[in-house]
Parts: C-alpha cells; structure tokens; sequence
C-alpha cells in the first residue's frame, strides 16, 4: 500500500528514479527524518501546485540516496538527499510561470528555474526546496548564463 505524504503525494513517488531503476540502486528510504522532510515538501510546495493549477503531475526527481545523487553527478550537499526538494514541472505550464506562482505562494527554501528557455514553455523544469526553519527564500536561474540571482525568462 502506498505512504501518503499529503493528498496527491506518495512517498514511493517521491523515491521513483528512472536512473535508480536502470542502475539497480535501491532508492527507498525508511528513515523518519527523510520522510518528515518530503511530507513538508509535498504539504507545502507540490500539494499547492497541484491544487492551484488542477493538473496531475509527478516530480522528475524528489528523494535520492547518497549513490543515486553521486550516479546522477550532483553534490553531496544536494537537498534531494535529505528529502528536501523536488524537481518537476506541470504539464501546460510554462515553467517560468511555474516558478513564478510558487516563489510567491509556497514556503520555500529554493526555487531554480533550471534550463528554461524563453519562447520554449516546457523547456527545463523547477526545482523547489523548503526547510523545517530558516528557508532563505533564494530565487535563482540556472542555464548556459550560470547562475543568475532572481526568476530570469
């Protein structure tokens, strides 16, 4: 039976790697703190997405493990290993809109508009991160500029 984290959100979903599966990583994760962590992310970031826009969506890329994060070559700091963020997108929403409703209507640590290209909607996607405490409300974009400070189009 599938661990709901809110009314839309399941931990397996969460914990889904299409990476993970090809590369038999076991992505599953019992530990309290982790799944704390992603139930906040889903309360506070992807469940209000998914009740303002009305649309299903599946984030790309939520919890990985410590070997999944270094398969995908991304930091040991990621906040994808505490449960922290998510990357997804909403279909028939340009991702820039996208992080533009959330940076100004979710609890947030982090919103990156990651890849975007103007004039191409669904080109790239939005990773989010929220905290227990202390979120620093970053808004950044990141693409072949590097990273830029604010929500660039």
């Amino acid at each position: 039976m599938a661990r709901e984290l809110s009314a839309n959100f399941t931990l397996e979903e969460l914990c889904k790697s299409q990476v993970a599966l090809r590369k038999g990583i076991d992505n599953s994760t019992e530990d309290p703190a982790i799944i704390a962590n992603l139930t906040r992310l889903c309360q506070e970031v992807l469940q209000p997405v998914r009740d303002h826009f009305g649309v299903p969506f599946a984030p790309s890329s939520g919890y990985r493990c410590l070997e999944l994060n270094r398969a995908l070559g991304s930091k040991d700091t990621s906040q994808h290993i505490k449960g922290e963020a998510a990357d997804f997108e909403v279909p028939g929403v340009s991702n820039f809109d996208l992080a533009t409703w959330v940076s100004q209507n979710c609890a947030f640590d982090q919103v990156i508009l990651e890849h975007y290209t103007q004039g191409e909607p669904s080109s790239g996607w939005v990773h989010c991160s929220t905290t227990a405490g202390g979120n620093r409300h970053a808004r950044l974009t990141i693409g072949d500029q590097g990273t830029q400070q604010g929500l660039v189009a």
